[in-house]
């Protein structure tokens, strides 16, 4: 009897709780008859995913300086560490998987691989451009490390798992690794998942309308930019119809609550904090449009995806993913125009017929394309692959 893969997922900065991609890979493996352990942040969550162990940290203190991002970073690869021994003693491992971001698990997995362990990298952040956002600088000792330590977790990988295009070919160019090691995975939510629940009234806090920010808000997301867009829109268009629910955590989230009592923009705007999913979903079944202020043209923007999933139209700035992925589902601005993107959600706001259309083009995307559904066949195959074709997971049986 062919014994199952065993396959160990590492990730340094949230917990298998909070990281969806990251739970729809375990789900994945496992559903695929493969033995999965999961390295992470402690979470009481953690155990959510079924037949995964977790082996799991204390959280370390969140670096809010360069030096705290370092001391942070280094007690996550100790521990990590430890933990990844505790793993191969305990079970064994076939499979390592790390994902970005920090880019520092080359650490561990250069050794891994000298005792022949296979090694993936899940490439689906970008450090150097994430630094850029976060202190606006490109120069430096801590940008030249932040590309070097990307250079070195691409080849220190045996296969490279690119969340898209743009980021594939960061990996060709930027790592140098073979167009054949590098296997595109998107991260589309599970359509089990997206089933449209009943409108809930109350979350419009009375309002005619809802528009909703849903996910991670960190400095690179452009959630200030959002805020001078609903600025514009209450103030110069005169559109105070629409109450606007940010949901989520992040870095920027208390820069954007700081902002929005400067502009006085508290009666529109609210910050509820951290939501679980089924609260999540019941803000995308009410809400009218969606807003993603994303202004990175290499990021798959998760939010979108979430509101094409739910038939919700959105507003974004017209970057080259959010523009590939989208297609008629959103209304597209300039990038970086508050005053477009805010004329933008005006007119969709006034027109529910050209909302319905573009709701309905963005279900259907993540209906033939976009869902996890179509996204997880490609992964365990590779994962198979990997092993080699005596360990091979169901996923990749002919």
């Amino acid at each position: 009897m062919t014994k199952p893969i065993r396959v160990l997922l590492m990730v340094e900065n949230v917990s298998l709780a909070r990281d969806h991609r990251l739970r729809k890979h375990a789900a994945a493996l496992v559903e695929a008859g493969a033995r999965v352990t999961v390295i992470c942040r402690r979470d009481p969550g953690n155990r959510a995913v079924p037949d995964v162990r977790v082996l799991d940290y204390p959280a370390p203190a969140d670096g809010t300086t360069k030096l705290g991002f370092v001391r942070e970073y280094l007690y996550s690869v100790v521990m990590a560490g430890l933990l990844t021994v505790r793993a191969m003693l305990s079970g064994g491992v076939d499979v390592v998987q790390v994902s970005s971001t920090p880019d520092v698990y080359f650490l561990l997995t250069a050794p891994l691989r000298l005792l022949g362990r296979k090694v993936v990298f899940d490439f689906k952040d970008l450090s150097p451009e994430i630094f850029a956002a976060r202190y606006d600088r490109t120069d430096g000792l801590m940008y030249r490390l932040l590309k070097l330590f990307e250079r070195a977790s691409l080849r220190s990988a045996d296969h490279v798992v690119a969340v898209n295009g743009a980021v594939r070919e960061i990996a060709l160019r930027r790592g140098g690794v073979p167009a054949t090691a590098v296997t595109i995975v998107g991260n589309g939510p599970r359509l089990a998942q997206t089933v449209r629940r009943q409108p809930r009234p109350e979350l419009r806090r009375g309002y005619p309308h809802l528009a909703v920010l849903v996910g991670m808000m960190g400095p690179q997301d452009g959630i200030e930019i959002a805020v001078h867009a609903i600025a514009h829109l209450v103030r110069s268009i005169g559109r105070t119809d629409c109450a606007f629910t940010f949901v989520g955590v992040g870095d920027a989230v208390a820069g954007a609550e700081r902002l929005v009592a400067a502009l006085g923009l508290q009666p529109w705007i609210t910050f509820p904090g951290w939501a679980e999913q089924e609260e999540v979903r019941a803000y995308l079944c009410t809400a009218d449009i969606g807003l993603e202020p994303n202004l990175e043209g290499f990021v798959t923007p998760v939010k979108a995806m979430e509101y094409m999933a739910f038939s919700l139209p959105f507003v974004a700035f017209d970057v080259a993913e959010t523009r590939l992925m989208a297609g008629r589902a959103a209304a597209l601005a300039a990038p970086g125009d508050a005053e477009s993107f805010a004329r933008l959600m005006d007119e969709l706001l006034t027109d529910g017929d050209r909302r319905a259309a573009m709701g309905r083009a963005g279900r259907m995307a993540v209906e033939q394309v976009l869902a996890w559904d179509h996204q997880q066949a490609p992964y365990v195959a590779m994962i198979g692959r990997l092993a080699g074709a005596g360990r091979a997971v169901q996923g990749d049986r002919a």
